[in-house]
């Protein structure tokens, strides 16, 4: 009587999709991550060389050719025309503070604000650069606890500044406004007026 045939124990290679197609998943998520990393890092250095090369083809033609390094060297110094604009805006700051820069400044100010369609338009642009520049200077310093939505539920939140106008006018005690972001979206939230006895600070960063 034939022996039956006894299969053998070690399993042959298989060819199963199941690798290609994981492997294939990683390498997309790797690229994904690459992308996210690099892409904007490489759009943020763009547009600042695309700016500053604007600025310079504007501010360096007007300078001087005694004043201008292009003059001189045989190269273009990229970025010159930037610092000169930061170095003429620090000195007009500095004129500024003292009395005879204000009194300058006064006397122009009054100057623009006697012509009818101008004194609208400088009237806007000064309240829009006067509001950001002093809400960016308080913004976002510090990180606070407050008891929200309810009584004994605590959430964190982070100064905007304080509470001025009419807000404040009808709050007996001293107003402060929390930005209490969502969760998993941080860029939204609630813009809360709360008082400042009802604020726990905090040690912790931004």
């Amino acid at each position: 009587m034939p022996s039956p045939d006894i299969p053998d124990p070690s399993p042959e290679p298989v060819d199963t999709p199941s690798h290609s197609i994981g492997l294939f998943v990683r390498l997309r998520g790797y690229l994904l991550a690459g992308i996210l990393v690099t892409a904007p890092i490489g759009i943020t250095v763009y547009l600042t060389w695309v700016v500053i090369q604007l600025i310079d083809s504007v501010v360096v033609q007007a300078l001087p050719e005694a004043y201008n390094p292009d003059h001189y060297l045989p190269f273009s110094l990229p970025g010159l025309g930037l610092i000169s604009v930061l170095g003429m805006l620090i000195l007009i700051g500095f004129l500024t503070t003292n009395f005879l820069g204000r009194l300058i400044f006064r006397i122009s100010d009054y100057i623009v604000h006697q012509v009818p369609v101008i004194r609208s338009l400088y009237g806007a642009i000064k309240q829009i650069f006067e509001t950001v520049m002093a809400a960016q200077s308080q913004a976002f310093r510090d990180v606070v606890m407050l008891e929200y939505p309810r009584r004994g539920v605590w959430s964190i939140g982070f100064v905007t500044g304080k509470s001025k106008g009419e807000i404040q006018k009808l709050t007996e005690d001293e107003t402060i406004n929390v930005f209490v972001p969502t969760t998993p979206n941080p860029t939204s939230g609630y813009l809360l007026f709360v008082p400042k006895n009802d604020l726990v600070f905090l040690d912790m960063s931004v």
